[in-house]
């Protein structure tokens, strides 16, 4: 199967303080309300598009990958690290609104981008209006009853993304082995299919197919992320924040939708489980997670 990616309106590239460059895209009805949308880590968010494009015919939607990610190019280990991320965000909220205009604007943000999102609001203050987060592994303080098992799993992840196969004849090969792993049997197949082509890049040295993100730089985004200190000072935000998690029922899978639920509880924030999902839940039930991002936007009043 071959994805067919709906194409971009815009494309602006963003430079970062160290000269890394961020593609950002702009899909969708200009002037609708904005979305920004990123994804988790080692991912890429043109592998979203069978969630995201279901806001195209009224959204204006906004799609950006971290770097090192996606359709970005490599800029080289040294600053794949938590605090440049954060850095990044607010360079980009920024160049998004110098390009395309100041207007209400909501964060849609899975996993890796929504603890960084997280950390752009506490660093920098509030940017995007209201933040939905997808299933964000936030580490929880030491002490807490979730803190030993989020530890390990994310430690587990780091050694598991060590032994990744790094090369690929096509896509297709990369989508065939997601589709044979029991981790990702709830993907639908175009989610697959699109994901693969976005998380992939044709070696200019041969004829075969690399990971975009390596591995070992992935690797070190789980290994560090007990190191990110943000839960203690979830007080501090400022704006309307929903979580979106995966299936609470399956514990053994999804302990991270468990710590958002905990945060949510925490914090009282706004919180809502899609039952059947995994932490891949826009991968899964894209159309149920679209709802549970306008029920809050609706709630909000950035869209009537």
């Amino acid at each position: 199967m071959i994805f067919e990616l709906p194409q971009p309106l815009q494309t602006i590239e963003l430079t970062m303080a160290d000269g890394a460059i961020i593609r950002v895209r702009r899909h969708g009805n200009p002037d609708g309300p904005r979305l920004a949308l990123s994804h988790g880590n080692g991912l890429a968010i043109n592998g979203y598009a069978p969630f995201w494009r279901l806001f195209c015919d009224r959204y204006d939607v906004i799609v950006f990958d971290q770097r090192n990610h996606g359709a970005n190019p490599y800029h080289g280990e040294a600053g794949h690290q938590w605090a440049t991320l954060v850095s990044d965000a607010q360079a980009i909220w920024r160049g998004i609104r110098a390009s395309w205009g100041e207007k209400p604007a909501a964060g849609v943000f899975h996993s890796l981008s929504g603890v960084v999102a997280i950390g752009q609001a506490l660093e920098f203050g509030q940017a995007w209006d209201l933040l939905i987060l997808f299933d964000p592994p936030l580490t929880p303080p030491a002490g807490h009853a979730l803190h030993d098992l989020f530890v390990e799993r994310q430690r587990e992840l780091a050694r598991r993304t060590l032994r990744r196969i790094e090369r690929f004849s096509d896509p297709s090969a990369l989508a065939q082995r997601w589709a044979q792993n029991p981790i990702f049997r709830r993907w639908l197949p175009e989610a697959r299919a699109a994901m693969a082509q976005a998380t992939l890049r044709r070696d200019p040295a041969g004829a075969d197919y690399v990971l975009s993100c390596p591995r070992e730089l992935e690797a070190r985004i789980f290994a560090s992320s007990e190191s990110v200190p943000f839960w203690t000072r979830m007080d501090r935000l400022r704006g309307p924040v929903k979580l979106v998690c995966g299936d609470l029922s399956d514990a053994d899978q999804n302990v991270v939708s468990l710590v958002g639920h905990a945060l949510a509880q925490e914090y009282g924030f706004a919180f809502e489980a899609i039952p059947h999902t995994s932490h891949f839940l826009q991968l899964e039930q894209p159309e149920r997670c679209v709802r549970a991002v306008e029920e809050f936007l609706r709630r909000n009043a950035l869209v009537k």
